[in-house]
């Protein structure tokens, strides 16, 4: 299970909502081989004084990852380097402007479709 939200600021990515979306999921099917339908997106855009961030440029981005964990520590490199390598540019960001953060926590700890998070039988998998 992967969530992934969104912070940036509502005048610059308001309407780009579906081109970051689908930028961050590319990465992620790359990255961690999740099917592609299998996205969970939240966008939180702010107004220009919500989000503070002396030396970033109004087109900052700041991305959460919160996942299952079990991932190797090479596998959150490709990820944490597509971002980099490929999303930023995909969306026309200075490597300044673009900030994630992966944060994982036990399946034991996650309540889904009823059951808790270690008992769901998932169509990808979370150790890769």
């Amino acid at each position: 299970m992967t969530q992934v939200k969104i912070y940036g600021r509502r005048d610059v990515w308001a309407g780009r909502q579906r081109e970051v979306s689908d930028a961050l999921q590319a990465a992620l099917v790359t990255a961690w081989d999740l099917p592609a339908a299998k996205r969970f997106h939240r966008f939180l855009l702010l107004d220009d004084d919500d989000l503070v961030a002396p030396g970033r440029s109004p087109a900052y981005l700041v991305v959460e990852l919160v996942a299952f964990t079990g991932r190797s520590d090479a596998a959150v490199r490709r990820l944490m380097t597509a971002l980099n390598d490929d999303v930023a540019p995909a969306l026309g960001l200075a490597a300044d402007d673009l900030e994630a953060v992966l944060i994982e926590v036990p399946a034991s700890r996650w309540a889904i479709r009823g059951v808790v998070g270690d008992e769901l039988s998932l169509d990808y998998r979370v150790d890769v």
